[in-house]
C-alpha cells in the first residue's frame, strides 16, 4: 500500500526526486479490508494501523472525508455534524486506528481516510488510497406476473455483496418463514393463493428489513356468494340489494341472472320498490381471465297484500225455492290470503266469513280478504231472487257485466219461466180431457138412459175410446129413440 507525505506541494514535489524518498521510508497506513459493503443502518468497523519513524512522536490523530483541501488542513470527522455522535475511535494514538462508524447511511458512502501528525514540523501523513465503504439496502426481487399453481423464486439482492457473512431472514406479512430458504433466495414451489402476501427479506443479527413486496398471486374465481340486504321477509314496495362476494385476482366481472335471464352487471344489484314480478331465483357469475364460477341460487320471496279480489258463482240458472246460491271469494296475496269476511251494501256489519258464502237473499254482495300486509274488496255481484209459481228463482248478474247482459240474462229466465207455466197448463187440460174417469162409464146403463141424456154425453165426449164402445150392448142402440146416433156410435 503506498504512503504520501502530507499537504505541501513541496514535500510532494521532494518525493519525486529520486532519493529524497528514503528519508519517509518509516511511514505508513495499512486498512484492512480496504473494501466494506455495510447493510443500511448497521455499525461498520473500519480496521487501521499506522507506523512513522522512530523519534517521532505522534501529536494529532484523526479520520477524514476529504483528500485535499487547497493546501488547508483536512477536517476531523469527529467534528462534523454529521458524523460526530456516530463515530468512536478504537485504536491506542500510537499504532492502531481502528474506528467503529454506527447506523451508517446511503450518504455514508464513501472515501475515508486516516490522517496523523508528529511533533516534528512538518511531518503530517495521510493514507491512501483510503477504505472505500459502500452502504446498501435490500430489495425483494419477484416476477411481475405469478398464476396459481407457478413454481417461484425471491430472491434479496444488494448493491453489493456484503463484508460480513450474512445469514437472510425471510418474512411474509411481517411473519419469519422457516422453509424453502436457500443463501438470499425464497423458494416457494408450486404456489397457491393462500401464498399471497407482503415479503421482505432481512439480515441474521440487523434490524433491518427490505421493503415488502405484494406477491400478487393470479387465479379463477371462486365460490361467490350473494349477503341479501335487507335480510328477513321482503315486502312490496321495499328496496333490496343483493351483493355478489367473489374471491379471484385478478378482481372478477360480475353478471345477474334471474332464472337465465340477464338482469343487470357489477357487484352490488339493486332493485328499488320490489314487486311480485321480482320474485324468483337469483344468481351471480363471477369471471376472469382464468375462469368463471356461478353462485348458489337465492330466492327473492316478495310478499303482498291481497289484490284482484273477485267473487265468482259456483251454480248458476234455476235455483228452487228454499235453495241458495255459494259465491266463493278469490284473490292473488303472499302469502295466501286466510281470512274473508263477506258484505251487503249499504249494511256495516259482515254478513258471513269464510272463503265461500252462501245467499238466501236478493241484494248486491262482497267480500274482503285479508292477510299480514293488508287487505282489498272485490267489486260486488247482484242476488236477484224472483218468485214464480210454485218456485222462487234466483237469478245471480255480476256488476261488472254490462246492462245490456243483465237485460237479456233475465228475459231468457222469464221465456224459460213462461214456457213451463204453459206446459204445466198444457199437461193439466190434456189430463183432464183423454183420461176419462173409467168408474163413471161403467156406472151408466144406456139401455135405461134417455135421449136427452145421450145427447149430452156424445156432445162433451164425441169420441169414446174403443174399449168402451165393444162394452155396449148393440140391442139396446135398436131400442132408442135416435138409431141414426147409434150407429154412428157403432162405427
Amino acid at each position: 500500500m503506498s504512503q504520501r507525505p502530507a499537504p505541501s506541494l513541496l514535500l510532494l514535489f521532494l518525493l519525486m526526486i529520486p532519493g529524497v524518498c528514503s528519508q519517509w521510508s518509516g511511514w505508513g497506513v495499512r486498512y484492512s479490508p480496504s473494501h466494506i459493503c455495510a447493510l443500511k443502518d448497521s455499525s461498520v468497523i473500519m480496521s487501521c494501523t499506522y507506523k512513522y519513524p522512530t523519534g517521532h512522536q505522534i501529536k494529532r490523530v484523526f479520520w477524514t472525508k476529504t483528500r485535499v483541501i487547497n493546501n488547508v488542513d483536512f477536517p476531523d470527522l469527529s467534528k462534523d455534524p454529521e458524523y460526530s455522535q456516530r463515530l468512536q475511535y478504537l485504536g491506542d494514538k500510537q499504532q492502531n486506528c481502528t474506528i467503529r462508524l454506527s447506523h451508517v447511511t446511503l450518504k455514508d458512502s464513501r472515501v475515508y481516510y486516516f490522517r496523523f501528525i508528529t511533533n516534528i514540523t512538518g511531518r503530517k501523513w495521510i493514507g491512501v488510497p483510503g477504505v472505500t465503504l459502500t452502504v446498501t439496502d435490500l430489495q425483494v426481487e419477484s416476477p411481475e406476473r405469478v398464476t396459481e399453481g407457478d413454481s417461484v423464486r425471491l430472491t434479496c439482492k444488494s448493491s453489493c455483496n456484503l463484508t460480513d457473512r450474512a445469514t437472510f431472514i425471510w418474512y411474509r406479512n411481517s411473519q419469519p418463514l422457516t422453509t424453502g430458504i436457500i443463501g438470499n433466495q425464497l423458494n416457494l414451489g408450486r404456489i397457491s393463493r393462500e401464498d399471497t402476501g407482503r415479503y421482505s427479506c432481512g439480515v441474521d443479527g440487523h434490524s433491518y428489513r427490505s421493503p415488502a413486496v405484494q406477491l400478487n398471486i393470479r387465479y379463477p374465481p371462486e365460490n361467490p356468494v350473494i349477503s341479501i340486504s335487507p335480510s328477513g321477509e321482503i315486502v312490496s314496495g321495499d328496496s333490496v340489494t343483493l351483493i355478489c362476494s367473489s374471491d379471484s385476482n385478478p378482481p372478477a366481472e360480475i353478471s345477474w341472472y334471474k332464472g337465465r335471464t340477464f338482469v343487470g352487471s357489477g357487484r352490488i344489484y339493486s332493485i328499488s320498490k320490489i314487486s311480485s314480478d321480482d320474485s324468483g331465483e337469483y344468481k351471480c357469475r363471477s369471471i376472469n381471465e382464468h375462469g368463471e364460477k356461478y353462485s348458489d341460487a337465492v330466492t327473492l320471496n316478495v310478499t303482498y297484500p291481497p289484490r284482484n279480489v273477485s267473487v265468482s258463482i259456483i251454480q248458476s240458472g234455476q235455483i228452487w225455492s228454499g235453495g241458495s246460491v255459494t259465491l266463493i271469494c278469490s284473490s292473488d296475496s303472499n302469502p295466501p290470503a286466510l281470512n274473508f269476511s263477506w258484505f251487503k251494501e249499504n249494511e256495516s256489519s259482515a254478513v258471513g266469513s269464510g272463503q265461500s258464502f252462501s245467499a238466501l237473499q236478493s241484494g248486491r254482495f262482497y267480500c274482503q280478504a285479508h292477510n299480514q300486509h293488508g287487505s282489498q274488496r272485490s267489486d260486488a255481484v247482484t242476488v236477484t231472487v224472483h218468485h214464480g209459481a210454485g218456485m222462487n228463482v234466483i237469478v245471480i248478474a255480476a256488476t261488472s257485466g254490462g246492462l245490456f247482459f243483465i237485460i237479456i240474462i233475465i228475459i231468457i229466465l222469464i221465456i224459460i219461466i213462461l214456457f213451463i207455466m204453459r206446459k204445466r197448463r198444457d199437461g193439466q187440460t190434456k189430463k183432464q180431457i183423454s183420461d176419462p174417469n173409467e168408474d163413471t162409464y161403467t156406472a151408466l146403463d144406456l139401455k135405461s138412459t134417455t135421449s136427452d141424456l145421450y145427447d149430452t154425453l156424445t156432445t162433451v165426449h164425441p169420441r169414446a175410446p174403443e174399449d168402451s164402445c165393444r162394452t155396449l150392448d148393440p140391442q139396446s142402440f135398436s131400442k132408442h129413440e135416435n138409431p141414426s146416433i147409434n150407429r154412428k156410435m157403432l162405427q
